[in-house]
């Protein structure tokens, strides 16, 4: 939380408020938003709140949560079980113990009174059920001793609630008892759940055997529990919590100082080693810097420093925030993030980082535009990873410590967007329902007691004035729940009094880090527009349809900008518009190509957008291609003097007939369709008709030359990649996708054969000129190829030799022995490149022995017989090798 109270020096203290003064004047000279629109927001906030509160009471009340679009109140065991999330419910009025310093804080004192004797008279704390000690720790326990904290102010005014007797310490203390069972391991870290009733031990526990926490559980207890401790005078409380801590502290990785996310409470080892500030960690490192302030404990600072250096140098990629590994902090752990880091910005302000803070908010704000709430998670490129949000505050939280710091108008408008979006999408007739999907609007019968205690508690603060709150907050610390503790029990001497234990011989830090114990004023700035320069380019980044003033658009550039479904390669137009954007392409040995952009290299600020906008889009249409990864494919020759021998790997496409679906496959003729590159109408649709129609790679979308072909009758498509060289042996198993738009249309199969396997069918064709085709999801055998048909007495060769006579058919072949019959089942080796598509051997192509051997593949046509023999010789070495693979994976 922004405040002046912590512990700092007086004349530290006079310093920060200057500079804040000096900021406020400088904002407020600034086009802001009126005060009478504040306060019109202010009051829409307060009846969003009575809302959602009136219809707990009157649905819900005294079960733990509002159950908004069937209007009744959710208790646990008589509603189906949502797994871990339900530990969060202990049948102690979840919702209103949370919400009691709520009430206090939005000027209802009478309703607060009313809630403070319902918690006292109904409220019933034994109850016996398994809860989350987190969950309870920060929700009832916090909820508790903020609700205390009202009522004394209250009652030591005079004026009102002078009944209270510290009812609701004695039902904290009873609480914190009820949770010290948990924290009976050899470590010290607390078990993540346990039994209000009958502790951690014992059958009747249903608890306790439990091996591992998450870091954020373990590490977010220090204060509640200590101010437990002062408020009650008992200390064992604070020494738990802070034992736990400590032991995290140890167990930090020394050499990144970060910390994994989930840890083995026995042992001290850490179970997941990917670390970020999100869900898992997000509230240790904010109960760090928080016990601080409420505490004044020096130690607790440094080691805030020291993990923040490490945030700062490994996860923070302004304006992302990615997770790493602990052990290996420059690799990335995975290419999203969850909506919980959203608290961050907010704790770089207390940090008094302000830069990186309205860096990432800014990048959450345009992610909360594009989807009208913060998915609980999205990707690196703003796409939803996980659609629900279940109304989560962090962000609103960020956005009032922002507008706190800079007093920018900016953030009155983002907290607007807020607000505006829950009363638009969320709001129902009982209350506010969480969102099952933000991209459809769909919505969760579900309302968390933390959107009563925290979300109106900021949009309140972040839209009123000083005089419309009932108590300076600057006197108070915001816990993770958002509940208010007085900064007064940091005069309270510490019940155990702790040494100051400095870093180890060889951490220490650069004095720098230590010099302010207060925000670092020398990192805001006095410049109002700095904020907003830096918010522009992340805005452009994220929300790739914002309005465009077209009239500032570059000579030659007056067209519409180039949309990445309509790029071409191969068209030197489209290239030079890419050179303008600051877009390079660079062409790769596997006949991919890749997009790079310097927005430094484009020829103005509007190309650079329109490059940043093309790369997105680029993106997204290159995820299509990894929503599913579906297997190879495969075109096998059937025709003489193949009949079935020749399989080649063959790349799927994510549109058109799916051959995993069709027993049969597809088979036909196949002819070169004319223009190759099938960008065009056919001009030889008569040859192209009932037929398999062979395409080059290149020059526009692949769902572009399947639609030409279709049109001409072809029954399917096989497209052969025009970069020379190019083979499945050592390129990875390449899949077509769409062009951004509806493919339905593609009513036909469509395959890709890299260069050799490609040279391999148009040499074929050229020898034999009619060549037959089976394309299908795996090579099928002798029986199914012929099914219906004489066998072809050229398979019964035990020498595998092809017959001499160039004119005769399958049905009509010469006399030969057989072969093995092992050596036609390839479904084997189809399976085995699933698993192993980038070893050279998973590769189920024939293989040109010339080639091989160094020679081009043009050396086909000079000897066409040696190399159709070398094909057939190279297929059995094939199977052979897949047999031994297979062999080797079992």
């Amino acid at each position: 939380m922004w405040t002046l109270g912590w512990p700092c020096f007086p004349i530290m203290q006079l310093f920060l408020s200057l500079v804040l003064l000096v900021l406020g004047t400088s904002f407020r000279l600034a086009h802001g938003m009126s005060r009478e629109e504040r306060h019109k927001l202010r009051d829409q906030v307060v009846e969003m709140f009575d809302h959602a509160y009136q219809s707990y009471m009157d649905h819900a009340y005294p079960a733990d949560e509002l159950m908004p679009l069937t209007c009744r109140g959710r208790v646990r065991g008589l509603e189906p079980s949502r797994g871990d999330v339900d530990d969060a419910l202990g049948k102690f009025s979840l919702t209103l113990v949370d919400t009691l310093d709520t009430l206090m804080l939005l000027n209802k004192t009478e309703e607060f009174e009313a809630a403070v004797r319902r918690v006292v008279s109904d409220v019933r704390l034994d109850n016996d059920i398994v809860v989350s000690v987190f969950e309870t720790n920060i929700r009832v326990l916090g909820g508790l001793l903020g609700g205390h904290s009202m009522a004394v102010m209250l009652r030591d005014r005079g004026h009102q609630m002078l009944w209270y007797q510290d009812e609701l310490l004695h039902m904290a203390k009873d609480l914190g008892l009820r949770l010290l069972p948990a924290f009976n391991t050899s470590s010290g870290l607390p078990y993540p759940r346990v039994n209000l009733r009958h502790g951690v031990r014992g059958p009747e526990t249903r608890t306790g055997t439990e091996t591992e926490t998450c870091t954020a559980c373990a590490g977010t207890m220090i204060l509640e529990f200590a101010a437990l401790s002062r408020f009650s005078g008992e200390p064992i409380f604070e020494a738990h919590a802070r034992r736990a801590l400590d032991f995290l502290w140890e167990k930090r990785q020394r050499n990144s100082n970060l910390v994994g996310t989930t840890i083995n409470i026995h042992s001290g080892e850490w179970v997941r080693r990917d670390s970020g500030v999100g869900a898992g960690i997000d509230s240790y490192y904010e109960y760090l810097l928080k016990a601080y302030i409420l505490l004044g404990d020096e130690q607790l600072l440094q080691r805030f420093n020291v993990h923040y250096a490490s945030i700062m140098k490994y996860i923070s990629q302004p304006p992302l925030l990615l997770d790493v590994h602990i052990h290996k902090p420059l690799l990335p752990a995975r290419t999203w993030m969850d909506s919980l880091l959203a608290f961050f910005p907010g704790l770089q302000v207390l940090k008094g980082d302000i830069r990186p803070a309205i860096e990432t908010h800014e990048m959450l704000y345009q992610v909360t535009k594009k989807h009208n709430f913060l998915p609980e998670a999205f990707t690196t490129d703003f796409r939803v990873h996980w659609a629900q949000h279940p109304l989560r505050p962090e962000f609103a939280e960020s956005t009032y410590f922002l507008y706190k710091a800079t007093r920018d108008p900016y953030y009155l408008e983002a907290g607007r967007t807020v607000l505006e979006n829950l009363n638009r999408f969320a709001r129902v007739p009982c209350g506010f329902a969480a969102m099952k999907d933000v991209r459809t609007g769909s919505h969760e019968d579900r309302m968390d007691s933390f959107f009563l205690a925290e979300m109106f508690k900021y949009l309140f603060l972040l839209f009123a004035d000083t005089e419309d709150l009932p108590f300076d907050v600057e006197d108070y610390v915001f816990t993770t729940e958002a509940h208010l503790l007085p900064l007064s029990l940091s005069t309270a001497p510490p019940l155990q009094p702790r040494p100051i234990t400095m870093l180890m011989s060889g951490e220490d830090l650069d004095d720098s880090n230590f010099d302010w114990t207060c925000p670092n004023t020398r990192l805001l700035f006095p410049d109002p527009a700095f904020p907003r320069n830096l918010r522009e380019p992340i805005r452009s980044v994220v929300d790739k349809s914002c309005p465009r003033p077209a009239l500032l658009r570059e000579p030659g550039m007056g067209r519409p900008p180039l949309r990445a479904q309509d790029f071409m390669a191969n068209n030197p137009e489209h290239l030079e518009l890419l050179r303008r954007m600051g877009v390079n392409l660079i062409h790769l040995k596997d006949g991919r190509v890749q997009l790079v952009q310097h927005a430094t290299q484009a020829v103005s600020a509007m190309a650079a957008e329109d490059g940043l906008r093309f790369m997105q889009e680029m993106m997204e249409l290159s995820s299509q291609q990894h929503k599913e990864q579906l297997p190879p494919r495969a075109v096998q020759i059937v025709s003489h003097p193949f009949f079935g021998r020749v399989v080649l790997t063959a790349g799927p496409a994510q549109f058109g007939t799916d051959l995993s679906k069709s027993s049969t496959g597809v088979r036909g003729f196949v002819t070169v369709a004319e223009p190759y590159p099938g960008c065009s109408e056919i001009s030889n649709q008569a040859l192209v008709q009932g037929r398999i129609a062979l395409l080059q790679r290149g020059q526009c979308m692949f769902a572009e030359k399947a639609r030409h072909i279709q049109k001409a009758g072809a029954i399917g498509g096989i497209i052969i990649d025009n970069n020379e060289g190019s083979s499945s042996d050592t390129a990875p198993l390449f899949q077509m996708a769409g062009d951004g738009r509806s493919t339905d249309d593609v009513t036909m199969p469509l395959l890709f054969l890299f260069h050799k396997e490609g040279s391999i069918l148009l040499e074929a064709l050229k020898e034999y000129r009619e060549v037959e085709v089976l394309l299908s999801d795996k090579a099928q055998g002798r029986a199914a190829i012929f099914k219906g048909k004489s066998l072809p007495t050229s398979l019964l060769d035990s020498s595998g030799d092809v017959v001499e006579e160039e004119d005769c058919s399958p049905e009509d072949p010469s006399p030969n022995t057989a072969v093995d019959q092992s050596q036609t089942d390839t479904q084997e080796h189809i399976q085995s490149t699933v698993e192993e598509r980038e070893a050279p051997s998973a590769d189920v192509s024939a293989r040109d022995a010339d080639a091989d051997q160094g020679a081009e593949p043009s050396r086909i046509k000079d000897t066409p017989r040696h190399s159709v023999d070398s094909l057939l010789a190279d297929w059995q070495e094939d199977l052979e090798a897949f047999k031994q693979m297979e062999r080797d994976e079992l």
